[in-house]
């Protein structure tokens, strides 16, 4: 089993190129990695809740035009209908 040897401050600033790129060892990118993965996890997290929100009150909308009078006396299977092709691109 071959052994990880990290570098030497003087190696990692000569292999840097004086400095202008940031080398990391692994323990460093390990942490670093963990970091952006969380972060990527909290946006797609937030993401996923506001489009969620905003689909809720679509439907919504799509609900009380029936129940205002702007449909016919309103059939829960049409409005179920109206819902489901409210994107029409998603439904395959």
């Amino acid at each position: 089993m071959t052994e990880k040897k990290e570098l030497s401050q003087l190696a990692r600033q000569i292999l840097s190129g004086g400095g202008h790129v940031k080398l990391f060892n692994q323990q460093e990118f390990d942490e670093s990695l963990a970091l952006a993965q969380a972060e990527i996890m909290h946006v797609a997290v937030e993401t996923t809740k506001r489009a969620i929100m905003i689909e809720r009150e679509e439907c919504a909308k799509i609900v009380e035009g029936w129940d205002s009078g702007l449909g016919s006396e309103p059939d829960m299977r049409e409005v179920a209908e109206a819902i489901r092709n409210r994107i029409p691109s998603q439904r395959q």
